[in-house]
């Protein structure tokens, strides 16, 4: 069941609560997301999208997985 951005945006907003979040897409399978947190300092970008990934709750995760695929962008902010 595709996930709209809005729920999304909640699952990300709960683990990175300060974070500046922007999440895209139309179809609710193919989305974009890009999360902008301090948590993320010092951490290389595979360690970032890891921490997106697990906010994610296993949504992207086996062949039910609501979400088919995120371009997803990590960063600190400046």
């Amino acid at each position: 069941m595709p996930m709209s951005a809005h729920e999304i945006e909640n699952l990300l907003r709960d683990a990175f609560p300060d974070a500046d979040i922007q999440v895209g897409g139309s179809d609710g399978v193919h989305m974009s997301a890009m999360v902008v947190d301090e948590s993320f300092r010092g951490k290389n970008r595979v360690q970032q999208q890891r921490a997106v990934y697990a906010a994610l709750k296993g949504k992207m995760d086996g062949p039910d997985g609501d979400l088919h695929a995120l371009a997803l962008t990590t960063k600190v902010p400046e």
